[in-house]
């Protein structure tokens, strides 16, 4: 007896082995490609709708959909959150609104690894950190499809430059794939049972992303137990060599449609000579047709997950998430917040105090119209009417707020190109310095997606990072400033003082590469591991913010202090908050293994937590530990190694404020093969 894939008492799989085996071959060619840039193709016979998809690592694309919704703050905005239960009620907002666009699945979140300072989309990214990327994908993914939405983690894998992303190809080891630039996917899959993974327009290691059988089907599937579909990124199949060699490796869909491998008579004429069979297609189209399942896209439209976009509550948490990921990274003679009963007169100047930063255009994916958007500038005036007075010359002002940055556009912070340099604008550096002789009470406010280099610091005592704030930035910018909130934000990557200082760019070889190849000679000394390694000292190290209250951090206590392996391994120790204001700061805890048989980074990132804590108020912060973070990843016995012998523990505030240390020993080796 037949099943029918339209009786909902069914368990899921036998569903979708159902709707599989009552579709014709032309039918399954016919959903192997998009009809257009966001819909695949309807299957009228059997009732199935075009299943459509919007662009939107930071809220519902504009140039997809058509609709103004929410512009959230960037995605290195929520890194600087360090906040996963922010990034989860993140993903809830964002499916909700995907849902009201009229869409299954949103394209996000966008988690490759920051590798270099200079890449166009660093902005969208989370961190240079493997651990914090993980940590917060998972949330993120979680509440997107909590809404009954696809989640679309992308791009796998090693994208991580604009240059010639068409055409480069990565050249990286094993181990730094597996510790670096997979775990935040990993995570996805494991963790938060993702719907759907991106291929990416490069290679890694020779294969095009989207034909990478290792990649889409060794790895994803058979280690991961991947159970969605992978699909490509727009216009990427293109690198490859056919569309069988993307069908057998495992990539269920081809967006868009227009000029596409895997169009209908291509892939008919394939299989018609023998490229591949029915079985493989059968094997493509599975995890697509369960998260069309899965998203209510096959049932009736009463059964889905319905929502609203552009809500208010949306746009709370919007301002939230600005203030959460405000960064303090200077505030000499403690100059915020500011003081009112001396500052009368407040000058703000700049070219991004009027600006806007979340038109679509140039920011590509991440490009939100939202119906309304307040400015630095507007932000301000509304956080200090009634205290302070907003003038326009420096010279007239107790405080003088410079509102600089980069924009969305080729050369700055933009999907295709990458940065020139890590530069502000020549005039923006000219300014700052200028207003700073005008006015020693001088405050840099920073919008930008990534690292910015400050040959003029020694001029101004007070730099706040603001990131792309999103919609509701100048609020958020203008609260804090006034002492409304207390920013909490810390660098999710690590500024160099030069751009030589980053390890990407040791030699053209492994930044940009020669068109055809880049080359991660680096390895696993990314960030804040390269610095550490080779005693250089960055302008501002990872995990680096300040705030307006100080908090101090004792009675170190480490479970045992010999480890047998088994279960986790506790941490505790005491954060106070010692100043006179309410905060909230992310203590991080960080691993050394001094006596590694292979070269380690001195410490690396095994947990952190974020607590707010009232002024004079003390908590006991728990963490655990578990074997995966003592591990480093062994390419000849294709697994998680952890070895016996001494381990060192650092608990502070950044990579380079380090509170408190102590050690632990793991009493014997243990190996994790993969799979």
């Amino acid at each position: 007896m037949s099943l029918d894939f339209r009786d909902t008492t069914l368990p899921l799989e036998d569903r979708v082995r159902a709707l599989l085996s009552e579709l014709t071959v032309a039918e399954k060619l016919s959903l192997c490609a998009g009809r257009n840039f966001w819909e695949t193709k309807p299957v009228p016979r059997v009732g199935l709708a075009a299943f459509r998809v919007t662009d939107g690592p930071r809220g519902v694309a504009f140039h997809s959909t058509r609709k103004r919704g929410t512009a959230f703050p960037s995605g290195i905005a929520l890194g600087a959150s360090f906040d996963p239960d922010l990034a989860r009620r993140f993903g809830q907002a964002l499916g909700r609104e995907t849902r009201a666009a009229g869409c299954s699945m949103v394209l996000g979140p966008a988690v490759n690894l920051c590798r270099t300072p200079l890449n166009g989309r660093t902005f969208e990214y989370f961190t240079e950190d493997p651990h914090l990327n993980a940590r917060l994908a998972v949330a993120c993914v979680e509440g997107i499809q909590g809404e009954g939405v696809a989640a679309c983690v992308k791009h796998y894998a090693a994208n991580n430059q604009e240059t010639d992303r068409m055409r480069i190809d990565a050249r990286v080891s094993q181990r730094a794939l597996r510790e670096l630039y997979l775990p935040a996917f990993e995570a996805s899959v494991r963790e938060a049972d993702a719907w759907s993974l991106m291929a990416a327009y490069n290679a890694v290691n020779g294969p095009a992303a989207c034909e990478h059988r290792e990649l889409l089907s060794d790895v994803l599937r058979d280690e991961w137990g991947f159970r969605g579909f992978v699909v490509s990124d727009w216009f990427a199949v293109r690198r490859a060599t056919s569309g069988e060699a993307c069908l057998k490796a495992g990539l269920g869909l081809e967006m868009p449609g227009r000029g596409s491998r895997y169009r209908e008579k291509n892939l008919r004429a394939e299989l018609e000579a023998g490229r591949f069979e029915e079985a493989d297609l059968d094997r493509a189209l599975t995890g697509l047709l369960r998260v069309m399942f899965l998203t209510g896209h096959v049932d009736a439209p009463a059964k889905r997950v319905r929502g609203r976009i552009g809500r208010p509550e949306h746009e709370d948490l919007a301002r939230e998430m600005a203030e959460a990921g405000l960064t303090l990274l200077r505030n000499e003679d403690d100059l915020l917040p500011l003081d009112f009963s001396s500052v009368r007169k407040v000058a703000v100047v700049g070219p991004k105090a009027g600006a806007r930063n979340c038109l679509p255009l140039w920011g590509g994916s991440s490009g939100v119209w939202p119906r309304r958007e307040v400015t630095p500038r507007r932000g301000i005036e509304a956080a200090l009417r009634g205290r302070a007075q907003i003038v326009s010359d420096p010279a007239e002002a107790d405080v003088a707020i410079v509102c600089v940055g980069l924009s969305h556009r080729p050369g700055q912070d933009s999907e295709v190109a990458d940065r020139k340099s890590l530069e502000l604008p020549r005039k923006q550096a000219d300014l700052i310095r200028k207003t700073a002789a005008a006015n020693p009470r001088t405050v840099v406010v920073l919008i930008a997606g990534g690292p910015i280099a400050m040959d003029w610091l020694p001029s101004a005592p007070v730099v706040l990072m603001a990131w792309y704030p999103g919609m509701e930035g100048g609020h958020a910018i203008g609260r804090a400033i006034a002492g409304d909130v207390n920013p909490s934000g810390k660098l999710p990557v690590s500024f160099p003082r030069h751009l030589a200082d980053s390890p990407a760019h040791a030699s053209h070889r492994t930044y940009p590469g020669d068109r055809r190849q880049v080359h991660y000679d680096e390895g696993v000394f990314v960030g804040y591991r390269h610095f550490d390694r080779a005693g250089t000292e960055p302008l501002f190290p990872f995990g680096h913010g300040l705030s307006y209250t100080d908090f101090e951090y004792s009675g170190l206590e480490v479970e045992t202090r010999s480890w047998e392996g088994e279960g986790s391994l506790g941490v505790s120790f005491i954060l106070t908050n010692t100043g006179s204001r309410d905060g909230a700061e992310v203590a991080q805890l960080y691993l050394g293994d001094p006596e590694s048989s292979v070269e380690r980074p001195p410490r690396e990132l095994a947990v952190f937590a974020k607590h707010a804590l009232r002024a004079g108020e003390s908590t006991r912060v728990d963490l655990r530990i578990s074997l995966r973070d003592l591990a480093w990843f062994d390419e000849e016995r294709m697994g998680w190694r952890a070895e016996a012998g001494a381990y060192t523990v650092h608990v502070g505030a950044s990579s380079r404020d380090l509170r408190l240390e102590g050690e632990f020993e793991l009493l014997k080796d243990a190996f994790e093969p993969v799979g």
